[in-house]
């Protein structure tokens, strides 16, 4: 008899103690000593199931169960090892703990599935060491340039190159094909959002992942001493942007959910008490699922930021510095995990996700589903990242009912 509970509470504890901060959370950085130590236990405990394992150039692991009838075939699952800085025990790594338990569920209780399926720990993905995201997926696909990365450094200075090679990997070779086994991938993650737990569903069966644009936003005006400056004469980039602000949140209000918009970082200039600020920079980021009305909407807001300098004298420069579209995952493998869920009687519905993750990355080459489960409070990236223990049981058996169709089962 599988105690599930006991299972994902003693592996969810043993990867979060890998990297564990002393004032809480845990901090797992790619090619640090202890993302090498991360991937060497679960390389171990891959091992340990019998699965065929290996890295591949870059330091992504795979762990693989040998399908009898189509060993062409692979039914990929996982999410990546990387954390943030003190982040918490589920963000990415509750992913390969649930994959890894799926599939040895599935391997002791039916044998050897008709398709390979595989658990990957895919090397990283949060951007938290160099100025890089997605490292791990978007080599899968031969997306990641190298040419990105050769010259970063991390906040002590030490080179991307050095700490990869230092961990024993090293580039993809360029002219490297890629993966053509790949029939599905399937990943499991945290929420990181409130949705699931104010709903009362255990189960969140993503359908898409939002588009994202982020500006940085630079209004130059004239700094002026605060006492003898009438307001008249004044050209304020702080007023300017707090227009801005109010009536662009204004609009996303009125067009609603699953349009957000949210200004998270202000730098102004001099940032004196008694000086009228002439310059700040402030960041905006706007998220969508529907490509066309992420468009729209931020070139109404791009419009809308020019008229309100013009009217304030002040000079605006806007960067658009990421412009990611939405990406729909696979009708055909949503539908997949709807009818396990359906015929497990468990407690789901279907959603968008709100934050980006490598099944982004994935969907576009090969058919791509997420299931979430909830988040406390919607925390994350934070030591009190938490689920109810229950929930990570319901996402654990959607898992695991979702790759029993997709493996075990004649299409």
């Amino acid at each position: 008899m599988y105690n599930f509970y006991e299972l994902i509470e003693e592996h969810v504890k043993w990867i979060s103690e890998i990297g564990a901060d002393p004032t809480g959370g845990t901090t797992r950085l790619l090619y640090d000593e202890n993302w090498r130590q991360a991937q060497a236990e679960l390389k171990e405990k891959f091992e340990a199931l019998d699965l065929v394992t290996q890295f591949d150039e870059i330091g992504n692991l795979y762990g693989k169960l040998e399908g009898t009838k189509y060993p062409n075939e692979t039914i990929l699952t996982g999410s990546h090892v990387d954390t943030v800085v003190n982040g918490g025990k589920l963000d990415g790594q509750f992913g390969i703990v649930a994959s890894y338990l799926a599939v040895k569920f599935l391997k002791e209780k039916y044998g050897a599935p008709l398709r390979n399926l595989e658990v990957i720990s895919m090397a990283e993905e949060e951007g938290s060491r160099f100025p890089y995201a997605f490292w791990g997926s978007k080599n899968i696909w031969g997306l990641a340039d190298k040419n990105d990365v050769i010259d970063a450094t991390d906040a002590n200075g030490v080179k991307f190159v050095d700490a990869m090679m230092d961990s024993g990997f090293k580039f993809k070779n360029d002219l490297a094909p890629t993966r053509d086994d790949i029939k599905a991938f399937v990943e499991i993650h945290i929420e990181q959002g409130s949705v699931l737990e104010k709903t009362g569903k255990q189960v969140g069966i993503v359908n898409s992942i939002v588009g994202q644009k982020r500006y940085s936003i630079t209004l130059s005006g004239e700094s002026n001493h605060a006492g003898t400056t009438p307001m008249g004469f004044r050209k304020d980039t702080v007023y300017a942007m707090s227009k801005m602000i109010s009536e662009a949140t204004d609009k996303a209000y009125e067009l609603g959910d699953p349009l957000v918009l949210t200004f998270g970082h202000v730098d102004v200039q001099p940032n004196t008490v008694n000086v009228v600020p002439g310059q700040v920079t402030f960041s905006m980021d706007c998220r969508h699922t529907d490509a066309k009305v992420l468009k729209e909407f931020t070139e109404e807001i791009e419009t809308l930021f020019a008229e309100i300098a013009k009217k304030h004298g002040v000079e605006i420069v806007m960067d658009n510095w990421m412009d990611e579209s939405p990406v729909p995952m696979s009708k055909e493998i949503v539908g997949t995990l709807e009818e396990a869920c359906k015929e497990a009687n468990l407690n789901y519905t279907v959603m968008h996700s709100g934050a980006g993750h490598d099944s982004q990355i994935f969907a576009v080459h090969v058919p791509t589903a997420m299931i979430f489960v909830p988040s406390i409070d919607g925390i994350s990236h934070n030591p009190a990242e938490n689920t109810r223990t229950e929930d990570l049981v319901e996402g654990l058996e959607a898992l695991i009912a979702s790759l029993y169709k997709l493996a075990y089962e004649e299409k």
